[in-house]
């Protein structure tokens, strides 16, 4: 903040303030056009997650609305199949069963109450608007449904690896010495066993679930966010602006997050986004595998595995509709945060 004398050398009332860092990133992010239309794309996906959530939307996707594998409603209906023989053994006009059988009297009601409730049962549609699975679940429904949760272990399990990553790496890359070697140790165990054998290890521990997914990769998906942050703050700790902050007296958990952290959210924004696309695209492969959500959930993931066989028998709208949706959503998550990080990037704020 400065003040600027007027021409009579009095005092100007106007007072220059400086625009604050994330006020600056907001303007040049609403610039963006495309990262505009992608957070719009997020934020409807979100509020769709809200409402399925609530029930509001996709409540009842587990109904059988449809004839089985009912085709989408642009490909019109499927050929009528067709109706099996069936053998009748006819009975013999003299005998009386009911010596045999006590409930054969009742048979005949029986088959007369079953035959209203044929009657009376809700005709199932022959095609429905993305199709049917093989037990004539609507596919869209599920679709909407299953973003709830794919979206919810992805961009949560990210949240949460970045967070353990982000402060790992602030701490190890700020204060090194010991901290840090022991941090790099920690990290050096994690990278040195395969990945996927991380994720059955801890999937045999905390068992099958969304909270569990969460944990199983947050816990496995860290170390990339850790080595580039604690690169990051190792070379942002000995620069001028750090320093002078140290000379004024900044404690040393404000220099690493309210000096250094800022110069350096971009590189988190980035990574943050690629563990997303890659924690979604986990949890399809832990859902194919048996380790991911229950068998009374659905997900993208679910419907990927279940497509597998339905392909077998040309049935292909169930994996078109989770691809879709998965596409949609990682491709504008990703363009998202691209622009965020071009609206953060300490070197972009020099050329204005």
């Amino acid at each position: 903040m400065s003040a600027v004398l007027s021409a009579d050398g009095a005092l100007d009332d106007t007072l220059q303030h400086s625009e604050g860092v994330w006020h600056a990133a907001w303007r040049r992010f609403k610039a963006d056009r495309v990262g505009l239309a992608s957070l719009v794309i997020v934020a409807l996906f979100l509020l769709l997650i809200a409402l399925s959530g609530l029930g509001l939307v996709a409540g009842n996707w587990q109904a059988e609305v449809g004839l089985p594998d009912a085709p989408p409603t642009f490909m019109g209906p499927a050929a009528p199949q067709q109706a099996r023989s069936v053998i009748v053994v006819p009975k013999g006009p003299n005998v009386d069963l009911s010596d045999i059988d006590p409930l054969a009297p009742r048979y005949q009601e029986w088959a007369e109450r079953a035959r209203q409730f044929q009657t009376t049962e809700t005709v199932k549609a022959p095609t429905l608007p993305f199709g049917g699975d093989r037990l004539g679940r609507d596919v869209l429904a599920k679709a909407v449904k299953g973003s709830e949760i794919s979206v919810f272990v992805g961009v949560m399990a990210a949240l949460v690896a970045t967070l353990i990553g982000t402060a790992l790496g602030a701490f190890g890359g700020f204060f090194g010495g010991k901290v840090g070697d022991l941090l790099e140790w920690l990290y050096n165990v994690f990278q040195s066993i395969p990945n996927i054998l991380l994720i059955f290890a801890f999937a045999a521990v905390v068992g099958r679930g969304v909270q569990s997914v969460v944990v199983i990769l947050a816990l496995t998906g860290w170390t990339g966010m850790y080595r580039q942050v604690r690169g990051e703050f190792i070379k942002h700790t000995s620069r001028e602006y750090v320093r002078a902050a140290e000379a004024m007296g900044a404690s040393r958990m404000s220099r690493i997050f309210r000096h250094i952290l800022p110069n350096v959210s971009h590189v988190v924004l980035v990574r943050m986004s690629l563990l997303a696309v890659g924690f979604i695209k986990a949890e399809v492969i832990l859902s194919y595998l048996g380790l991911g959500v229950r068998v009374d959930q659905v997900s993208w993931g679910t419907m990927l595995a279940e497509s597998q066989s339905e392909l077998l028998l040309g049935h292909w709208w169930q994996l078109a509709a989770a691809t879709l949706f998965m596409a949609v959503f990682v491709t504008a998550f990703s363009l998202m945060a691209d622009a965020l990080r071009d609206a953060l990037d300490p070197k972009l704020r020099g050329l204005e």
